[in-house]
């Protein structure tokens, strides 16, 4: 009875305990502060509002929801989730005992020594079967825990879906309302310059203008017209965009009008930059990688040793098919296995080598993903804090035009000022307009592209990314 109890012991402690590195975090040396960030770093972040509050719109607010409900992207990375949680399971499995059952029935005429003839008899058989690894040296867990860990970056990446697709409908969104400022500017400025072609014609007619008047004005009324087409093309190609991430056929997009001067809240919170190591999806699941390429060595070192089983058949064998369940015709089994190898050409030890070097192709992308996410933050913080200064100047340049514009008519109807002054001043105006609108759509943009580099909605569950949760 002591020595059971010591083996049993025995077995239990080396169950317990599995071979193979333990997983450590690698060191990543993150910078104190953001590149471009003024003053300290401090711990709130635009990360930690949910995207409905970022953005403040409720049209877009709305185009977001039904992106969330009905994206096809989104359904995939799901599915993609479901998969990697069962494999869990399934890598799982081979750590409890495998039962199962077998059963024949056979009629067979063979030769018997001593008799002339041929004999004809019948056999039957029923029974259970039992088979059980004991996973001395963690192979099973190691499989089980990289199989853990390949969910755990499954659900990373789903995450990461939730937060592009957030993104890429607030950007395309932005986008639009800029097409749509640009064909209003567009369409503003073609009533001018048609104004302006009137005002030469009459000149001319009157016989006080010339012909290289109205010639100009004209050539400058169709150029501008030229582009309403170009950009009736776009907001149609940017509404089908949006169709698609919204995970319907092609349509409209209901949207509200970028209006003048509108900017994004000139203050905007960045965080600690060793938060992004714990808040942006890619690199939870560059690390879940790391975590399941750690435990594949384990299970590696594990096949280096002896695999220790127990089997187990308890059932009926007869001759005839009553007897088979009854104690007359029982039959039972029990037995244990020890198997390892000795030379398998090189196959084991080159399979601790792959895996080894799989190790260190993930801890490289870990460090590369950190690396990538500090320089896109450090961007979207400058080009925002770049833009407040262009969207100032150029609404002072479009301030300053628009003067220029009514000054130069008025001075041309004087006679003091000739064509040449009132059409450069209106030409000048033109694109000062649509720079302007550009400026506000690469602000908005920005806000977006900062919200996803710093991984926003991070505190929020899958669940609990619609606005209406």
């Amino acid at each position: 009875m002591h020595r059971r109890c010591a083996v049993a012991v025995a077995l239990a402690l080396l169950a317990g305990c599995a071979v193979g590195p333990r997983y450590r975090r690698p060191a990543v040396a993150a910078p104190e502060t953001t590149r471009g960030q003024h003053g300290a770093a401090e711990p709130a972040s635009l990360a930690d509002s949910p995207w409905w509050v970022v953005f403040r719109d409720p049209a877009l607010v709305a185009l977001v929801d039904e992106a969330l409900r009905d994206s096809h992207d989104l359904r995939a990375a799901a599915a993609r989730v479901e998969q990697a949680h069962n494999q869990i399971a399934i890598a799982r499995a081979d750590m409890f005992p495998q039962v199962s059952y077998q059963g024949s029935a056979v009629r067979e005429r063979v030769a018997v020594p001593g008799r002339p003839t041929n004999v004809t008899f019948d056999s039957f058989l029923g029974t259970f079967n039992l088979a059980w690894e004991i996973d001395i040296w963690g192979r099973i867990r190691r499989a089980t825990e990289a199989a853990r860990a390949e969910y755990l970056a499954a659900e990373a990446a789903r995450r990461g879906v939730l937060l592009t697709l957030v993104s890429d409908v607030a950007q395309a969104y932005f986008e639009l309302l800029e097409l749509d400022r640009e064909l209003e500017i567009t369409q503003g400025t073609t009533i001018t310059f048609q104004d302006t072609l009137d005002l030469f014609r009459r000149r001319y007619a009157g016989g006080i203008g010339t012909l290289l008047e109205v010639s100009r004005a004209e050539a400058a009324l169709t150029q501008a017209r030229a582009t309403i087409p170009e950009l009736e093309r776009q907001i149609v190609a940017k509404e089908n965009q949006l169709s698609t991430l919204l995970g319907h056929p092609p349509g409209s997009i209901a949207r509200r009008t970028l209006s003048d001067g509108e900017s994004p809240p000139p203050e905007v919170p960045v965080g600690l930059p060793s938060q992004l190591l714990e808040r942006r999806p890619d690199i939870q699941q560059a690390e879940q990688a790391l975590v399941a390429a750690n435990a594949d060595v384990g299970v590696a070192v594990a096949n280096f040793f002896p695999r220790l089983g127990l089997t187990a058949l308890y059932g009926g064998q007869s001759s005839e098919l009553e007897n088979v369940v009854k104690s007359a015709g029982n039959v039972w089994a029990i037995g244990g296995s020890l198997a390892g190898p000795l030379f398998q050409g090189g196959r084991l030890l080159a399979s601790y080598r792959a895996t080894s070097a799989a190790w260190d192709e993930a801890v490289e992308r870990y460090q590369q993903a950190t690396l990538q996410a500090f320089a896109e933050t450090s961007n979207a913080l400058v080009t925002q804090q770049k833009l407040k200064g262009v969207h100032a100047d150029r609404d002072e340049t479009v301030k300053a035009l628009q003067t220029s514009v009514a000054l130069s008519l008025q001075r041309y109807n004087d006679g003091i000022a000739n064509y040449f002054e009132v059409l450069e001043a209106e030409q000048q105006l033109f694109p000062a307009e649509l720079d302007l609108a550009r400026t506000q759509r690469d602000e908005l943009v920005a806000v977006v592209t900062l919200y996803r580099v710093l991984g926003g909605g991070w505190s929020l569950d899958v669940t609990g990314w619609s606005s209406a949760s």
